[in-house]
């Protein structure tokens, strides 16, 4: 009983004495303090005392930020079958417009006496977004993993694809087919991905501010922003996603360009369905079923009691060239 106060108290920060009035029920323990017993307990393997039980499985939140875009729910399936290969169970949190917000998962996963959370593509991406959510994370030692890349200080391993070599595969197979006039659609300016992305692609070439366009993260949004750079005279666009890349095809059609012969447009993550379109989308595939898996051990590491280092495990994209990308118009 003792070394499971001490390891407790340790793990929170806190007294031995005040984990042992959490223990017994006893008050002058703000909710936070007992909150964060309560998970300590969880944590590090201890049964909570018979009356601090209720009735709690083991459940992991897994926070989205949609499900429209076909990467989140193969993320989903991928971290959800790992996890329950642990005898974890995913608690599916999938944030809509107007919805429940991010922060109110976050609560609500506290609430259930979670014994972890896995974010992918949440607002730890967003440097101008609210984190106070992940601080409260933080402070509770409940374990947490990223998935792509997050803003600095927020202390969470996370599992990232490597956006620069994403954007060196794309600008280097528009390069070889002759395209001089290469542009970006790109996320919101304070998304962590996108500054990656763009970081990378001024270190391969000359690229005009003219020739990167900021967009939402959908086909109407990649619509948008493909036009105006089309309208600049680019040949062939790299996108941040695929819907954004079938907004940038919708786009060039609109103008009656076709593709590839006239712009050539290539995606990122190799979502579903991709190879079905027409033409068939040339992108760069996310290992998705690898960064799963390594987010879910991450996680299970945590959960296990062994101490994680907020670092980053970087993996590599693979180019895959299908129908919308070709040799580069002749002027």
């Amino acid at each position: 009983m003792t070394r499971r106060l001490a390891e407790v108290a340790k793990k929170v920060g806190v007294s031995e004495a005040t984990v042992s009035r959490v223990l017994n029920g006893k008050p002058g323990v703000s909710e936070a303090t007992r909150q964060a017993v309560l998970s300590a307990l969880d944590v590090l393997g201890y049964e909570r005392p018979t009356q601090l039980r209720g009735e709690r499985a083991r459940l992991v939140g897994l926070v989205l930020p949609e499900l429209q875009n076909p990467i989140f729910p193969a993320f989903a399936e991928v971290i959800g079958g790992a996890l329950a290969q642990l005898g974890l169970t995913p608690v599916l949190c999938t944030q809509t417009k107007g919805g429940v917000s991010e922060a109110d998962y976050v609560e609500l996963l506290l609430q259930q006496q979670v014994s972890g959370v896995v974010f992918a593509g949440g607002l730890f991406a967003q440097a101008d977004a609210p984190h106070d959510h992940y601080r409260l994370l933080a402070d509770r030692n409940i374990p947490v993993v990223l998935i792509n890349a997050a803003i600095d200080h927020l202390g969470f391993p996370g599992v990232s694809c490597d956006d620069a070599v994403a954007v060196e595969q794309a600008w280097r197979h528009l390069a070889s087919l002759g395209h001089e006039r290469i542009g970006l659609v790109l996320g919101p300016a304070d998304h962590m991905p996108s500054a990656r992305k763009l970081a990378a692609a001024r270190a391969m070439g000359d690229l005009p501010d003219a020739n990167v366009a900021r967009a939402m993260f959908s086909i109407e949004g990649g619509h948008a922003a493909a036009t105006r750079l089309i309208d600049q005279g680019v040949t062939g666009i790299i996108c941040a996603s695929d819907p954004l890349a079938l907004g940038a095809i919708r786009a060039a059609r609109r103008k009656g360009l076709d593709v590839p012969s006239r712009v050539s447009v290539v995606g990122y993550d190799d979502s579903a369905f991709m190879n079905c379109t027409e033409p068939p989308l040339t992108t760069v595939r996310q290992p998705i079923e690898a960064m799963g898996r390594a987010a879910v051990e991450l996680l299970n590491v945590q959960i296990g009691g062994t101490a994680v280092p907020p670092e980053e495990l970087l993996f590599e994209p693979e180019l895959v060239v299908r129908g919308s990308t070709a040799q580069a118009p002749r002027i």
